[in-house]
């Protein structure tokens, strides 16, 4: 599953991420892109158990693949 929150205001990514994770499967990646780097979201994630791969891309955003 890939989210693009480009162009969303704080919280409204880490918002939407943390909704999407509610319906991953085990063995699924969720991946998002983000304008910036989301380190309040990388807190939650090591809260609930997942765990993320970040690439920031040509254009500046950032690529984040969340599995478990």
């Amino acid at each position: 599953m890939i989210l693009d929150n480009r162009g969303l205001e704080p919280p409204q990514p880490m918002m939407r991420t943390l909704a999407a994770l509610e319906n991953l499967k085990e063995g699924e990646v969720l991946t998002i892109i983000n304008d910036r780097r989301p380190m309040f979201l990388y807190e939650q994630l090591e809260e609930l158990g997942y765990q993320q791969r970040t690439e920031q891309q040509e254009d500046g955003s950032f690529k984040i693949e969340i599995f478990r």
